[in-house]
């Protein structure tokens, strides 16, 4: 479970680097119906995404040459300047090092050694996200990489993540590891890791974490994507034991998941 009593590895941030940020605040207002609001003077700037009067994520311009829209996923860390260090000796590599962001934090922004980005959050003034794990917010994360083991390593090392492998659902090969924070056990399961062959993320350009959404309608949520000029990579269908979930594009590139939790048995 995703909370915002966050402690070291917790996800606390959310971005999505967009081309256009006034298109994706009109997409993602028809799917979750959330509110737009840029945090400084311009309109298209850097800004949250709020539900409810709550940030649940935040989105700002695409900046880098090269780079594809996509979400980034903030981990909570005590000292983003030790987990910087820590990235380096474990073979990672830093995109943005540590930097202030306005006096709410400080961030940074990695990439694993198989190629996943991620991100730091340090707080200052602000935790991170104040409403996850409800209909329209953060639910879980997941890390699609090509060597699963290697990445569960360098995980671990950085934040203390522990984990439990369990079988792929519908009699898949493979397994999927949960990923729960330190000592957190199953009431701070997080999100998980799954191993694909390189092939299978070349449309991505390698390895990547995703942001999972819990909708309260994955068929309807799904229909508003479509209708809005996003895809359908997959679903929406049933997961034993998960939910219904579709794994969906907006219309720029970036890739999440929607997620209807199974009712509990």
């Amino acid at each position: 479970m995703i909370t915002t009593d966050f402690v070291t590895g917790s996800p606390s941030w959310i971005d999505l680097g967009a081309p256009d940020v006034r298109s994706a605040a009109a997409f993602y207002r028809a799917v979750f119906g959330w509110e737009y609001q840029p945090f400084g003077e311009e309109a298209d700037g850097y800004g949250a995404f709020v539900q409810d009067g709550r940030t649940v994520a935040a989105v700002g311009k695409l900046t880098e040459e090269g780079a594809r829209p996509a979400w980034m996923i903030y981990f909570h860390s005590p000292d983003v300047e030790a987990t910087t260090r820590a990235v380096q000796e474990a073979g990672g590599t830093v995109r943005v090092p540590p930097m202030d962001a306005e006096g709410w934090a400080r961030l940074a922004q990695f990439t694993d050694p198989q190629g996943g980005q991620f991100a730091a959050w340090e707080p200052v003034k602000s935790g991170g996200l104040e409403a996850v794990d409800q209909p329209g917010t953060l639910c879980w994360i997941e890390l699609m990489t090509t060597d699963a083991g290697a990445a569960k390593q360098f995980y671990r090392r950085l934040f203390g993540f522990e984990y439990t492998d369990v079988p792929l659902p519908g009699g898949m090969e493979g397994s999927y590891g949960l990923v729960a924070t330190e000592g957190g056990g199953e009431e701070r399961q997080l999100g998980g890791v799954m191993e694909m062959p390189a092939d299978a993320l070349s449309w991505a350009g390698g390895p990547y974490w995703h942001p999972v959404f819990a909708v309260e309608d994955c068929d309807a949520a799904a229909a508003r994507v479509t209708g809005n000029g996003g895809t359908l990579q997959m679903g929406p269908e049933d997961m034993e034991g998960v939910g219904r979930t579709a794994v969906c594009v907006d219309p720029s590139g970036a890739d999440f998941v929607l997620l209807q939790p199974a009712p509990p048995s």
